[in-house]
């Protein structure tokens, strides 16, 4: 993978954690190393996932890093029910990053099976 900018997995979960740190800005400062930072470093964690494996130069590694990224995205999407439980997300709001993260969850899972069958 040369350019992983190209990836529109990549372009969705970069967009998917830009929604992510606008929809938490507005959480209480108390919650600046809770929910807010994991939500924040969760969805970052998609896309420079996506980022690293694909500088590593093997189908192979980046593969395992699309799992991880897979796994980051499943992350994400629990600690958002979480602060929708907790009233620090609306539910309108926590409901379209919900349909984001399956929609990239769905894309990654594309391409973690796409490169398992070009190994």
């Amino acid at each position: 993978m040369s350019d992983y900018r190209k990836l529109r997995v990549w372009q969705a979960a970069r967009s998917l954690a830009h929604d992510c740190y606008r929809s938490t800005a507005g959480f209480p400062p108390s919650e600046r190393y809770g929910l807010q930072g994991q939500i924040r470093r969760a969805a970052m964690s998609v896309p420079t996932n996506l980022a690293e494996g694909s500088g590593r130069g093997s189908d192979r590694d980046f593969a395992r890093f699309v799992r991880i990224a897979r796994g980051s995205a499943s992350e994400l999407q629990s600690l958002i029910d979480s602060a929708c439980e907790l009233g620090l997300l609306r539910a309108d709001v926590a409901a379209e990053l919900d349909r984001q993260v399956d929609m990239v969850g769905k894309m990654l899972s594309g391409l973690a099976r796409r490169l398992a069958t070009s190994s």
